[in-house]
Protein backbone atom coordinates (compact mmCIF):
# COMPACT_ATOMS: atom_id res chain seq x y z
CA UNK A 1 0.00 0.00 0.00
CA UNK A 2 1.30 3.45 -1.00
CA UNK A 3 2.46 5.48 1.99
CA UNK A 4 -0.14 8.36 3.26
CA UNK A 5 0.21 11.79 2.60
CA UNK A 6 -1.21 14.71 4.02
CA UNK A 7 -2.34 16.03 0.93
CA UNK A 8 -3.61 12.40 0.29
CA UNK A 9 -6.16 13.15 3.25
CA UNK A 10 -9.77 15.09 3.42
CA UNK A 11 -10.20 17.49 5.77
CA UNK A 12 -13.33 15.92 6.71
CA UNK A 13 -10.82 13.09 8.10
CA UNK A 14 -9.22 15.77 9.84
CA UNK A 15 -12.38 16.71 11.60
CA UNK A 16 -13.31 13.41 12.56
CA UNK A 17 -10.08 12.80 14.61
CA UNK A 18 -11.33 15.92 16.29
CA UNK A 19 -13.76 15.14 17.41
CA UNK A 20 -12.90 11.72 18.82
CA UNK A 21 -9.71 13.01 20.34
CA UNK A 22 -12.28 15.15 22.36
CA UNK A 23 -14.66 12.56 23.13
CA UNK A 24 -17.53 13.91 20.89
CA UNK A 25 -17.81 10.26 18.87
CA UNK A 26 -16.65 7.13 20.72
CA UNK A 27 -14.20 4.54 19.08
CA UNK A 28 -16.52 2.39 17.60
CA UNK A 29 -18.15 5.60 15.49
CA UNK A 30 -14.74 6.92 14.75
CA UNK A 31 -13.91 3.61 12.73
CA UNK A 32 -16.94 3.67 11.08
CA UNK A 33 -16.58 7.18 9.78
CA UNK A 34 -13.12 6.52 8.62
CA UNK A 35 -14.09 3.64 6.88
CA UNK A 36 -16.11 6.06 4.36
CA UNK A 37 -12.48 7.59 3.68
CA UNK A 38 -10.72 4.07 2.25
CA UNK A 39 -11.78 4.77 -2.03
CA UNK A 40 -8.07 6.50 -2.06
CA UNK A 41 -6.88 2.87 -1.35
CA UNK A 42 -5.90 3.24 2.31
CA UNK A 43 -7.55 1.12 5.07
CA UNK A 44 -9.13 2.21 8.16
CA UNK A 45 -6.09 0.82 10.03
CA UNK A 46 -3.43 2.80 7.98
CA UNK A 47 -5.58 5.95 8.31
CA UNK A 48 -5.96 5.42 12.19
CA UNK A 49 -2.25 4.63 12.15
CA UNK A 50 -1.46 7.85 10.25
CA UNK A 51 -3.38 9.62 12.49
CA UNK A 52 -2.23 8.91 15.87
CA UNK A 53 1.02 10.29 17.47
CA UNK A 54 4.20 8.84 16.73
CA UNK A 55 6.29 10.10 20.00
CA UNK A 56 9.19 7.72 19.07
CA UNK A 57 10.09 9.16 16.11
CA UNK A 58 9.00 13.24 17.36
CA UNK A 59 10.75 12.75 20.73
CA UNK A 60 13.13 15.83 20.65
CA UNK A 61 14.62 15.57 23.64
CA UNK A 62 15.80 13.63 26.52
CA UNK A 63 15.74 13.74 30.13
CA UNK A 64 19.43 13.93 30.48
CA UNK A 65 20.11 16.30 27.54
CA UNK A 66 23.27 18.38 29.16
CA UNK A 67 21.67 21.96 27.42
CA UNK A 68 19.30 21.80 30.91
CA UNK A 69 18.74 20.48 34.27
CA UNK A 70 15.42 18.28 34.55
CA UNK A 71 13.82 16.13 36.82
CA UNK A 72 10.41 15.17 37.91
CA UNK A 73 9.18 16.42 41.44
CA UNK A 74 6.38 16.55 43.29
CA UNK A 75 4.31 19.27 44.69
CA UNK A 76 1.06 19.99 46.87
CA UNK A 77 -2.16 20.68 45.40
CA UNK A 78 -4.88 21.43 48.90
CA UNK A 79 -7.36 22.38 46.60
CA UNK A 80 -6.94 19.49 43.87
CA UNK A 81 -5.11 16.35 43.78
CA UNK A 82 -3.14 16.84 47.22
CA UNK A 83 0.35 15.77 45.29
CA UNK A 84 0.91 16.08 41.77
CA UNK A 85 3.96 15.05 39.84
CA UNK A 86 5.30 17.43 37.43
CA UNK A 87 8.33 18.03 34.58
CA UNK A 88 11.02 20.57 36.33
CA UNK A 89 13.12 22.03 33.69
CA UNK A 90 15.95 24.94 33.19
CA UNK A 91 18.62 25.71 31.62
CA UNK A 92 22.04 23.89 32.42
CA UNK A 93 24.77 26.46 34.11
CA UNK A 94 22.57 28.98 34.76
CA UNK A 95 23.63 32.13 37.18
CA UNK A 96 20.65 33.85 38.79
CA UNK A 97 16.79 33.56 38.72
CA UNK A 98 14.93 33.42 35.78
CA UNK A 99 11.66 33.88 34.79
CA UNK A 100 9.22 30.97 34.63
CA UNK A 101 6.37 29.05 32.55
CA UNK A 102 3.57 27.06 33.52
CA UNK A 103 3.01 24.62 30.23
CA UNK A 104 -0.10 22.71 30.32
CA UNK A 105 -0.61 19.30 28.52
CA UNK A 106 -3.78 18.79 26.24
CA UNK A 107 -6.44 16.46 27.43
CA UNK A 108 -4.80 13.27 27.98
CA UNK A 109 -1.80 14.04 30.54
CA UNK A 110 1.56 15.13 30.38
CA UNK A 111 3.02 13.01 27.35
CA UNK A 112 5.85 13.30 25.62
CA UNK A 113 5.16 16.26 23.01
CA UNK A 114 4.92 18.43 25.92
CA UNK A 115 7.47 17.64 28.27
CA UNK A 116 9.47 18.61 24.75
CA UNK A 117 7.48 22.03 25.19
CA UNK A 118 9.15 22.59 28.44
CA UNK A 119 12.25 21.45 27.63
CA UNK A 120 12.23 23.93 24.95
CA UNK A 121 11.28 26.87 26.90
CA UNK A 122 14.39 26.40 29.16
CA UNK A 123 16.60 26.08 26.28
CA UNK A 124 15.36 29.27 25.47
CA UNK A 125 16.11 30.80 28.93
CA UNK A 126 13.08 29.83 31.46
CA UNK A 127 12.67 27.56 34.33
CA UNK A 128 9.59 25.64 33.52
CA UNK A 129 7.16 23.59 35.46
CA UNK A 130 4.85 20.93 33.70
CA UNK A 131 2.57 18.93 35.09
CA UNK A 132 0.85 15.73 35.13
CA UNK A 133 -2.91 16.44 35.57
CA UNK A 134 -3.32 12.25 35.90
CA UNK A 135 -1.06 11.84 38.98
CA UNK A 136 -3.87 10.54 40.66
CA UNK A 137 -4.50 7.79 38.48
CA UNK A 138 -0.40 7.48 38.77
CA UNK A 139 0.40 9.51 35.80
CA UNK A 140 0.74 9.67 32.20
CA UNK A 141 -0.10 6.16 30.91
CA UNK A 142 2.31 5.56 27.81
CA UNK A 143 -0.75 6.32 25.02
CA UNK A 144 -2.88 9.11 24.95
CA UNK A 145 -5.93 6.75 23.90
CA UNK A 146 -5.93 5.80 28.09
CA UNK A 147 -5.02 9.28 28.78
CA UNK A 148 -7.75 10.87 27.87
CA UNK A 149 -10.18 8.00 29.04
CA UNK A 150 -8.53 8.83 32.56
CA UNK A 151 -8.52 12.31 32.86
CA UNK A 152 -12.14 12.63 31.70
CA UNK A 153 -12.67 11.23 35.17
CA UNK A 154 -11.32 14.38 36.74
CA UNK A 155 -13.24 17.13 37.63
CA UNK A 156 -11.86 20.43 35.53
CA UNK A 157 -11.91 22.67 37.89
CA UNK A 158 -9.80 20.60 40.41
CA UNK A 159 -7.00 20.15 37.99
CA UNK A 160 -7.23 23.79 37.12
CA UNK A 161 -6.88 24.24 41.10
CA UNK A 162 -3.32 21.80 40.37
CA UNK A 163 -2.26 24.22 37.50
CA UNK A 164 -2.58 27.22 39.87
CA UNK A 165 -0.62 25.69 42.96
CA UNK A 166 2.02 24.51 40.00
CA UNK A 167 2.41 28.74 39.60
CA UNK A 168 2.71 29.07 43.06
CA UNK A 169 5.51 25.94 43.62
CA UNK A 170 7.36 27.69 40.63
CA UNK A 171 6.88 31.72 42.65
CA UNK A 172 8.81 30.13 45.65
CA UNK A 173 11.35 27.86 43.57
CA UNK A 174 14.63 29.29 44.37
CA UNK A 175 15.44 29.38 40.96
CA UNK A 176 12.44 31.74 39.46
CA UNK A 177 12.26 35.45 39.77
CA UNK A 178 8.72 35.67 40.74
CA UNK A 179 7.66 36.54 36.90
CA UNK A 180 5.59 33.93 35.39
CA UNK A 181 3.41 32.88 32.52
CA UNK A 182 1.64 30.32 31.19
CA UNK A 183 1.43 28.25 27.99
CA UNK A 184 -1.39 25.62 27.34
CA UNK A 185 -2.53 23.59 24.13
CA UNK A 186 -6.10 22.72 23.83
CA UNK A 187 -7.27 21.45 27.77
CA UNK A 188 -4.40 23.68 28.36
CA UNK A 189 -5.24 26.79 26.67
CA UNK A 190 -8.34 26.96 28.33
CA UNK A 191 -6.28 26.58 31.75
CA UNK A 192 -4.18 29.28 30.41
CA UNK A 193 -7.10 31.62 29.77
CA UNK A 194 -8.70 30.62 33.49
CA UNK A 195 -5.31 31.28 34.90
CA UNK A 196 -6.03 34.59 33.63
CA UNK A 197 -8.67 35.28 35.38
CA UNK A 198 -8.37 33.27 38.49
CA UNK A 199 -4.37 34.25 39.47
CA UNK A 200 -3.93 38.34 40.20
CA UNK A 201 -0.30 37.47 40.05
CA UNK A 202 0.30 35.91 36.55
CA UNK A 203 2.09 38.45 33.86
CA UNK A 204 0.98 36.50 30.96
CA UNK A 205 -1.26 33.90 29.20
CA UNK A 206 -0.89 32.04 26.04
CA UNK A 207 -3.49 30.03 24.77
CA UNK A 208 -3.25 27.60 21.59
CA UNK A 209 -6.73 26.79 20.77
CA UNK A 210 -7.80 26.71 24.10
CA UNK A 211 -11.59 27.54 25.14
CA UNK A 212 -12.88 30.93 26.66
CA UNK A 213 -13.81 32.12 29.81
CA UNK A 214 -17.48 33.38 29.99
CA UNK A 215 -18.45 37.26 29.51
CA UNK A 216 -19.08 37.08 33.21
CA UNK A 217 -15.11 35.87 34.13
CA UNK A 218 -13.48 38.14 32.11
CA UNK A 219 -13.45 41.45 33.92
CA UNK A 220 -11.35 39.33 36.41
CA UNK A 221 -8.67 38.88 33.89
CA UNK A 222 -4.98 40.59 35.10
CA UNK A 223 -2.62 38.97 32.51
CA UNK A 224 -2.46 40.73 29.09
CA UNK A 225 -2.92 37.67 26.53
CA UNK A 226 -1.40 36.12 23.07
CA UNK A 227 -3.97 33.88 22.10
CA UNK A 228 -3.62 31.41 19.21
CA UNK A 229 -5.84 30.03 16.81
CA UNK A 230 -5.80 27.51 13.88
CA UNK A 231 -8.73 28.89 10.94
CA UNK A 232 -9.82 24.79 10.43
CA UNK A 233 -10.74 24.65 14.11
CA UNK A 234 -13.69 25.71 13.92
CA UNK A 235 -15.25 24.00 17.53
CA UNK A 236 -12.84 25.94 19.05
CA UNK A 237 -13.17 29.00 17.18
CA UNK A 238 -16.66 29.61 17.71
CA UNK A 239 -16.51 31.08 20.86
CA UNK A 240 -13.79 33.50 19.60
CA UNK A 241 -16.07 36.57 19.08
CA UNK A 242 -17.86 36.79 22.41
CA UNK A 243 -14.50 36.53 24.22
CA UNK A 244 -13.53 39.09 21.78
CA UNK A 245 -16.55 41.43 22.26
CA UNK A 246 -16.04 40.69 26.69
CA UNK A 247 -12.02 41.15 26.22
CA UNK A 248 -12.81 44.47 24.27
CA UNK A 249 -15.25 45.88 26.51
CA UNK A 250 -13.32 45.65 29.87
CA UNK A 251 -10.14 47.03 28.20
CA UNK A 252 -8.30 43.89 28.75
CA UNK A 253 -4.68 43.63 26.82
CA UNK A 254 -4.49 40.87 24.30
CA UNK A 255 -3.19 39.97 20.77
CA UNK A 256 -4.37 37.10 18.35
CA UNK A 257 -3.10 34.91 15.97
CA UNK A 258 -5.06 33.10 13.37
CA UNK A 259 -2.95 30.55 11.50
CA UNK A 260 -4.37 29.82 7.44
CA UNK A 261 -5.12 26.82 6.43
CA UNK A 262 -4.19 24.65 10.07
CA UNK A 263 -6.28 22.37 12.32
CA UNK A 264 -6.39 22.01 15.86
CA UNK A 265 -3.52 20.59 17.47
CA UNK A 266 -0.81 22.27 14.83
CA UNK A 267 1.97 23.00 17.08
CA UNK A 268 2.32 19.36 17.95
CA UNK A 269 5.02 17.31 16.37
CA UNK A 270 3.64 14.21 16.98
CA UNK A 271 0.39 13.85 14.53
CA UNK A 272 -0.02 14.85 11.22
CA UNK A 273 -1.90 18.32 11.86
CA UNK A 274 1.74 19.49 13.07
CA UNK A 275 2.64 22.41 10.65
CA UNK A 276 6.32 23.28 10.87
CA UNK A 277 5.90 26.67 9.91
CA UNK A 278 2.89 27.31 11.77
CA UNK A 279 4.61 26.15 14.95
CA UNK A 280 7.46 28.15 14.62
CA UNK A 281 5.56 31.20 13.83
CA UNK A 282 3.81 30.42 16.83
CA UNK A 283 6.46 29.68 19.26
CA UNK A 284 8.48 32.75 18.20
CA UNK A 285 5.63 34.74 19.01
CA UNK A 286 5.26 33.39 22.16
CA UNK A 287 8.55 33.67 23.38
CA UNK A 288 8.80 37.30 21.94
CA UNK A 289 5.80 37.66 24.09
CA UNK A 290 6.87 36.09 27.22
CA UNK A 291 10.20 38.02 27.42
CA UNK A 292 8.16 41.33 26.76
CA UNK A 293 5.86 40.76 29.49
CA UNK A 294 7.56 38.69 32.18
CA UNK A 295 9.99 41.63 33.62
Amino acid sequence: MKPIKKEDISQDVFDIYDEYVHSKIDRRQFVERLSLYTAGGFTVSALMSYLMPNYVEAKRFDLDDKRFDAAYIKYDSPKGAGEMKALLTKPAGMSGKLPGIVVVHENRGLNPYIEDVAHQCALDGFIAIAPDALTPFGGYPGTDEEGRTMQAKRNRDEMLEDFIAAYETLKNHPDCDGNIGVVGFCFGGWISNMMAVRVPGLKAAVPYYGGQPTAEEVPAISAPLQIHFAELDTRVNAGWDEYKAALDANGKSYEVHFYEGLNHGFHNHSTPRYDEAGAKLAWERTMKFFREKLV
